[in-house]
C-alpha cells in the first residue's frame, strides 16, 4: 500500500470509536502530528484538531465534516477487504503510532483492530483507551514498571517466550488464544519479555502509557513485515 504520511515524530491515528478529551491530551503528549482513519475525522473536528490526513473508504464520515478538511487531505481507499485502522496504519510510516478512538461498544470493531494490530506487528503501534494500552510486544522489550502493576499477555497466535520480573513467569509455556493465556499477571519489578514469533499482546493500565512509549522506542528487535 502506497505511504501517505511520513514522518520522523510519532503520530496519533483517530478512529471513530469511544473517544474522550483525555485520550486526546494523552495522545498529543506524545505525537502532535494527527492523522484521521475513516470516521474518525468527525472527532478530530470536535476536539479542534484539523488531521493532516483522512484515510478510509469513507463510508462513515458525514459529508459535513469532507466538506470542513481540504480535498488535498482526504485519502480514499476503496477496498473493502481490511478495516479502516489497517488501511490507514499500513499508510503511515512513524517511529510510534499512538491510536485512540479504536474501541468503544462494538466489541466486533474493537477485535477488528487488535487482528490489523497484529497483522502490523513490525510498526510500533500503541492503542490507548478505557483503562488500558495495548500493544503488540517486539521480539524483545525491557519495561521499567513498579511492583504490583498489572500486565497482562495476550496471545493472538501459538507463542513461546520467556520473562523475568514477572510474578507467573512465562518460560516453558506454550500460549494460544484457543489455549492458555497470560492476563491478570502481576510486575514483581522490571518486567523483560522476549518471545519466538510475533502475535503478543501487552496489556497494561493506561498510567504505563509513557512507559509503553519509551520502551518500544527503546527496543531495536522488530518482526519482519507480514508476508516477509
Amino acid at each position: 500500500m502506497t505511504v501517505i504520511v511520513e514522518s520522523l515524530e510519532p503520530i496519533a491515528l483517530v478512529g471513530a470509536g469511544s473517544l474522550t478529551k483525555a485520550d486526546v491530551i494523552e495522545a498529543q503528549t506524545f505525537a502532535s502530528r494527527v492523522v484521521a482513519a475513516d470516521g474518525g475525522a468527525a472527532h478530530c473536528l470536535a476536539f479542534g484538531l484539523l488531521p493532516e490526513a483522512v484515510i478510509g473508504d469513507f463510508d462513515s464520515i458525514p459529508k459535513a465534516v469532507l466538506a470542513e478538511i481540504p480535498a488535498d487531505r482526504l485519502f480514499q481507499v476503496s477496498e473493502q477487504e481490511t478495516t479502516d485502522f489497517d488501511k490507514a496504519l499500513r499508510s503511515v510510516t512513524a517511529p510510534l503510532t499512538i491510536g485512540i478512538g479504536f474501541g468503544g461498544a462494538r466489541v466486533d470493531h474493537f477485535l477488528a483492530a487488535l487482528n490489523s494490530l497484529v497483522r502490523a506487528a513490525n510498526t510500533r503501534c500503541v492503542l490507548l483507551g478505557g483503562e488500558d494500552v495495548i500493544f503488540v510486544c517486539p521480539p524483545e522489550l525491557q519495561l521499567e514498571l513498579e511492583a504490583d502493576t498489572r500486565v497482562s499477555l495476550f496471545p493472538m497466535a501459538d507463542i513461546t517466550g520467556r520473562s523475568t520480573g514477572l510474578e507467573w513467569p512465562l518460560d516453558g509455556l506454550r500460549l494460544s488464544p484457543s489455549g492458555r493465556a497470560g492476563t491478570s499477571n502481576t510486575a514483581t519489578g522490571p518486567v523483560h519479555l522476549s518471545f519466538d514469533n510475533p502475535g503478543m499482546l501487552v496489556i497494561l493500565p493506561r498510567a504505563c502509557l509513557s512507559e509503553a512509549v519509551r520502551a518500544l522506542q527503546a527496543s531495536d528487535a522488530r518482526w519482519p513485515a507480514l508476508g516477509a
